[in-house]
């Protein structure tokens, strides 16, 4: 069994989780910033980085209280490292590059889209390859062909504002 931390600061919410095998989420604690950036319309890049670096420490220390393991427990340290707002993920690397040195774990960097690809995985994991995914998220929206594991081809993509930033600027009544 492989046990991994994964932690995700790329926009505005600071998450950490622990994995089993790829597959298994023993925990999963997300801390959003909706509250923080709601009066100006879409997140301010430099608000979200300070929220992170507020944030991080106990949002991991819950992924790993929640998942009911410790630090000696895991096997690799992963963060996403981009695409995303630099200073967020600054945090969020830094972090996860720090407890890999200290721990002597392996640090895992992990790209932003592909784990967008892979999401659907977890849900489920009778999805295979050949397959067309759609990724909407707060700057990306892109449509991608898997021809297999590690094997992807951009269809399409939106050019300036993304489907899921223009859903954070909704408001819901």
């Amino acid at each position: 069994m492989t046990r991994v931390l994964g932690i995700e600061t790329s926009c505005d919410e600071t998450a950490a989780a622990v994995v089993d095998d790829g597959r298994t989420i023993r925990s999963s604690v997300v801390s959003s910033q909706v509250d923080l950036h709601a009066r100006y319309g879409g997140v301010v890049p430099e608000l979200a980085s300070r929220a992170h670096v507020e944030l991080i420490g106990g949002v991991i220390a819950s992924a790993l209280e929640t998942a009911g393991t410790g630090l000696g427990d895991l096997d690799a340290i992963a963060a996403v490292h981009g695409p995303g707002l630099a200073g967020a993920l600054i945090v969020g690397v830094s972090a996860a590059k720090a407890l890999a040195l200290v721990t002597g774990l392996p640090y895992v960097g992990v790209h932003h889209h592909e784990a967008h690809l892979y999401a659907a995985l977890l849900e489920d994991p009778s999805v295979r390859p050949p397959l067309v995914t759609l990724v909407v998220s707060g700057g990306h929206t892109m449509l991608v062909t898997i021809t297999a594991k590690g094997e992807y081809h951009l269809v399409g993509r939106t050019v300036d504002d993304a489907a899921g930033e223009a859903f954070d600027k909704v408001e819901i009544g």
